[in-house]
């Protein structure tokens, strides 16, 4: 006889806390289907308390997914977004998401597992869950081209930890203004937005990083690296690397990639790797750096659309077999519910 015992609980009499541990291990799929399962879990599971713990225990587990927005080669040229683990030798694809607008939206912004989808105008926006299905439609912005005539705008999107809640930033550069700094691609990270920008002051342009803290609400500067004598306008975007930032500068000929050792410390730039624009050919040359991956390697988008990623150490190159087009983007994304408890 054996001498082990089953014991039966029904599953309505399992305390919260013993429940909250079993649904955060399960796939996003079947979290969804549990809210199904009766209204005690559908309660349990939508409440921001077990939505906010889930996407703690996401953040901590070992999957590193890449968020990438793609398009189809077929002639309709659909959007899609894809999700690739980033940690197996094939770069596989976990999953895949429909874009289920027009083109008037994009992507310009990853958080948690959230979208920010902004309108070609840069004045109607929207939070989208891809993992839940859940759409946020955002208030308009009150600068629009009536009211302040011809306008450049960078977005900004990122996590306050102190209130607990998503931030979207809209920096505004009026054409007319050339004192106001023009802003580029933004990149999250400690709790702050971070853009390449410029400004014209004493007749010099002055290039910097300008940096939007969510949790104070003020903006601050960090310096570039010393591009020994370098005048006018500085070509490139700013990526996370580790803890820290890159800057990806792209010159006439070739592709320097910038590593800040020390978060806001500007002395501690140090150039990690430069490569010929041309290195793949005159036909595939590199189009632009895209973002660190979290083993170190960088992601570069080449000119006929094909992205590769390759180790700044040992200098390897994969094909990451995937084929980018105009406005590829690609971020760390992390699987959550947030949204979930949207009506």
């Amino acid at each position: 006889m054996s001498d082990i015992i089953k014991i039966i609980i029904p599953w309505g009499s399992l305390p919260d806390g013993i429940l909250t541990n079993i649904f955060v291990f399960l796939p996003i799929k079947s979290i969804i289907i549990c809210t199904s399962g009766s209204k005690a879990w559908k309660s349990l599971i939508k409440n921001p308390t077990f939505i906010s713990t889930h996407l703690h225990h996401s953040l901590n587990k070992n999957q590193n997914l890449l968020f990438i927005g793609l398009c189809s080669e077929s002639e309709n040229q659909k959007e899609f977004y894809a999700l690739h683990n980033e940690d197996d030798a094939y770069f596989t694809q976990h999953a895949r998401f429909d874009y289920p607008y027009n083109r008037k939206y994009s992507v310009v912004g990853t958080c948690n597992g959230l979208l920010l989808l902004s309108d070609d105008t840069n004045i109607s926006f929207c939070l989208r869950n891809p993992c839940v299905g859940k759409l946020l439609k955002l208030p308009s912005h009150n600068i629009t081209y009536a009211t302040h005539g011809r306008f450049g705008a960078s977005i900004g999107f990122g996590f306050d930890p102190k209130t607990k809640d998503y931030k979207v930033v809209r920096v505004v550069t009026l054409l007319g203004n050339l004192d106001v700094g023009k802003t580029r691609p933004q990149t999250f990270i400690n709790g702050a937005l971070h853009w390449v920008a410029f400004r014209f002051s004493d007749n010099n342009i002055h290039n910097f990083v300008l940096v939007f803290d969510l949790g104070e609400e003020v903006f601050h500067e960090i310096l570039l690296p010393d591009f020994r004598g370098h005048r006018g306008l500085i070509s490139g975007t700013i990526s996370v690397y580790r803890n820290s930032i890159a800057f990806f500068q792209k010159g006439n000929d070739f592709l320097h990639i910038w590593a800040m050792k020390e978060y806001c410390v500007g002395s501690s730039w140090t150039k990690v790797f430069s490569l010929p624009l041309d290195f793949f050919g005159a036909s595939d040359s590199i189009q632009r750096a895209l973002v660190f991956r979290r083993n170190g390697e960088v992601i570069l988008k080449l000119d006929g659309g094909r992205l590769i990623s390759q180790d700044l150490e040992t200098r390897e190159i994969k094909d990451l077999r995937i084929m980018g087009y105009k406005k590829t983007i690609v971020d760390y994304y992390v699987e959550s519910l947030v949204l979930l408890d949207q009506q």
